[in-house]
């Protein structure tokens, strides 16, 4: 294995810029955060006309995609009680969820040779070199025996492209089960929804199969595809890797607020409640995390103008302005509850 540090290089010494200098990476940290902007910077900066093979996992975490709703996809609730994260990654696709039986792979090549198709036979062919019989849906998802162990998404920049995805081999299935069930279909989003699918785990299908068993079949199929002879460059989130400015904006960016939910496509919601006095609906209306109107039928009140501009599961008892006793504390406490984000 390459040391890390030897992971990258100045172009020149007149320049400032730092460039990646390998075809193939590992990272052995476990941090999304870290992860998913050392894929990015990746991305960003290493040659464009070079194939380049990432693999990494993650602590227990969802990640949904650019363009989702996170109140729609994930179940906070159960995410509060496992104190599991969530993020928002840079690609578009579904959501998936990401522990440590779950390996992700990202493959980068010149936009001009991208095919979603040729990608995915890469992982494919790994994955049967373990003695699996699986194949490739529609949606160039890896299945075995009808059920999805993988998900994918693509993102397309420049000159880049890339296909990443997961791989579930010994996952918590009920976990993920748990986190990715939110039943909100009175919530409609112009973002993109995620394609709910039976998911299967690899080590189901052979005693073979593990991280690094995957890893290596992974890499060589990698490198029987694209003509790369480089072996795997290790990395971790505590080498200088880290201390490179774009992967600390990254990782500092990933988190906020503006990027976790200021990133969310406009949606509607609109829910009922039976009170003693009677039913209340409210129909609220957010773009980018913020409400941009909520209405209330069945309570004569100021609450729902009170709510408008303010940020969707973020609002404090003391921003409405308006008197909360009464009805108005009831229904407040509902509300506060459906939009939750946090505790």
């Amino acid at each position: 294995m390459l040391s890390a540090r030897r992971l990258y290089t100045t172009a020149s010494s007149a320049s400032s810029v730092i460039t990646p200098t390998h075809s193939i990476y590992l990272s052995t940290s476990t941090n999304p955060y870290f992860n998913l902007s050392f894929e990015d910077w990746l991305f960003r900066h290493a040659p464009q006309k070079e194939p380049l093979l990432l693999l990494y996992r993650d602590a227990p975490c969802v990640v949904i995609g650019r363009n989702q709703n996170p109140w729609k996809e994930v179940n906070f609730r159960a995410a509060r009680a496992q104190s599991i994260p969530w993020v928002r990654r840079r690609s578009g696709g579904g959501t998936v969820y990401h522990d440590l039986g779950n390996t992700n792979f990202s493959i980068h090549v010149p936009r001009t040779t991208f095919d979603r198709g040729a990608t995915a036979q890469v992982v494919l062919r790994a994955v049967r070199a373990l003695g699996i019989d699986a194949d490739v849906n529609e949606r160039n998802d890896i299945c075995v025996g009808g059920e999805k162990a993988s998900g994918s998404a693509y993102k397309i920049a420049s000159g880049r492209a890339y296909h990443h995805g997961t791989m579930l081999i010994t996952t918590r299935l009920e976990t993920l089960g748990d986190l990715l069930r939110v039943g909100k279909d009175t919530m409609i989003t112009k973002g993109v929804a995620s394609v709910r699918s039976p998911v299967c785990n690899l080590a189901q299908f052979s005693e073979r199969v593990s991280h690094d068993t995957f890893v290596n079949a992974v890499v060589d199929s990698f490198k029987a595809e694209y003509g790369v002879y480089d072996e795997p460059c290790i990395v971790n989130d505590t080498d200088d890797l880290a201390r490179i400015g774009y992967i600390q904006r990254g990782m500092a960016e990933l988190p906020s607020w503006d990027w976790a939910f200021g990133q969310t496509p406009e949606f509607e919601y609109t829910i009922k409640k039976s009170f003693v006095w009677g039913d209340v609906t409210a129909h609220i209306h957010a773009r980018h995390g913020v409400i941009l109107s909520c209405t209330l039928q069945g309570l004569d009140s100021e609450l729902g103008k009170a709510l408008e501009g303010k940020r969707y599961g973020f609002v404090e008892d003391e921003e409405l302005g308006v008197d909360m006793s009464g009805r108005e504390e009831v229904v407040w406490a509902w509300l506060k509850e459906e939009m939750s984000s946090y505790d």
